[in-house]
């Protein structure tokens, strides 16, 4: 093998099948730090094979199955062979083509090389267990939609196209917080973000909380679409879900500060009282060059300034407001910053002592939710 020819590396990860739902996770977890120690990472993945005592148990058209895969490996899988173990363990081995050259360090956007962009718009390098992160967020979420009484409401013919809303106690008509998650588009639900609503709905907000199809299946501009159907839902059933269709504020967090930025500017949208841009990408070319791009379909410079939100500007009489954590990345913040001069939006919030996940754990009370609060009144 020469120095140029990338090398074929397989790495394994293995524990318990006691429950084959956390017993994968672990496994996939086990093979990625496997993998990143061979100096791979998930889009070098070209094969995987999982094994389980019982192989349907872990097959990933479960819907459980599907999001942890997508926690650990995003939108980077291909699809598994799955096989009977015979040793109670669950394993997990991944093939992958891992270049032995790094790329040239010629700048693909703006002043950053390959690396350097790739890891300038990777925000899990934040934080030093993701596992533990979404882990927290399940069970957060799990007992808060409990709390709230989530109703879950389809708003579409996509099985992903659902919405929960949450009511504050005793309002009639009551104006609507549409939150929109996060997970780069690959990854996460809104299961597991229903613990960020309390403080808007202690402010007398209804709060509707958007979950949408995910790539690679559904790529970008489709979820672009979705986001649309969601708010055209809300406006057409307003009166018979009894909330204020003329007052619906949105925020979203990180893909999901690009996708309510894209509920301020796109025409096809349902007006919008006011956009909250939570740590967001405005610039979707920063991402065509890296590995993330073509997974998301952003495959050309013509699509990615298309669909770009600063690119555009935001339809009158919708305000604006941008939020970043202050342990962000230097891309993260500057996109932020820009969108908010674009968008005349005033300085964007940086908010200290935060990184880009905790950021939201502000909207239950802090400088965050005093924006949300100050915007949407």
């Amino acid at each position: 093998m020469s120095d140029s020819e990338p090398r074929i590396v397989e790495v394994e990860g293995a524990a318990p099948a006691t429950s084959p739902e956390t017993g994968l996770t672990q496994a996939l977890e086990a093979a990625l730090a496997a993998l990143v120690k061979a100096g791979g990472g998930p889009p070098h993945l070209t094969a995987m094979h999982w094994s389980a005592p019982d192989p349907a148990a872990i097959h990933p058209s479960r819907r459980v199955i599907d999001q942890q895969w997508r926690m650990v490996f995003a939108g980077f899988r291909p699809q598994p062979t799955i096989t009977r173990s015979t040793d109670g363990q669950i394993h997990v081995r991944a093939t992958a083509r891992i270049p032995t050259s790094p790329p040239p360090a010629t700048p693909v956007f703006r002043d950053y090389g390959v690396i350097d962009l790739a890891r300038e718009m990777s925000p899990r390098n934040q934080v030093p267990d993701m596992g533990a992160m979404f882990r927290m967020w399940t069970r957060d979420g799990t007992a808060a939609r409990a709390k709230h009484t989530a109703l879950d409401l389809a708003y579409g013919a996509h099985p992903d196209q659902r919405l929960d809303l949450y009511r504050p106690a005793g309002a009639v008509r009551p104006p609507v917080f549409v939150f929109i998650h996060g997970g780069y588009w690959q990854a996460s639900t809104k299961d597991q973000h229903a613990q960020f609503f309390d403080g808007m709905l202690r402010a007398g907000f209804a709060g509707a909380n958007i979950e949408y199809g995910l790539a690679p299946e559904t790529p970008l501009e489709a979820i672009i679409g979705q986001i649309r159907e969601a708010l055209h839902f809300l406006v057409r059933e307003a009166d018979r879900l009894d909330i204020d269709a003329g007052n619906i504020h949105v925020a979203g967090h990180s893909a999901g500060g690009y996708l309510s930025a894209m509920c301020a500017c796109d025409e096809g949208m349902p007006p919008i009282r006011s956009a909250h841009l939570l740590s967001g990408i405005f610039d979707l070319e920063s991402l065509r060059p890296i590995p993330m791009g073509p997974v998301l379909g952003i495959t050309s410079r013509e699509i990615a300034e298309r669909l770009s939100p600063n690119r555009r500007k935001p339809r009158p009489g919708t305000r604006i407001a941008v939020a970043v954590g202050g342990g962000e990345s230097n891309e993260f913040k500057r996109q932020s910053a820009e969108i908010a001069e674009l968008w005349n939006a005033g300085p964007s919030l940086v908010v200290e002592g935060r990184h880009h996940f905790n950021l939201l754990d502000d909207l239950n009370g802090g400088a965050l939710l005093d924006q949300q609060l100050r915007l949407a009144r």
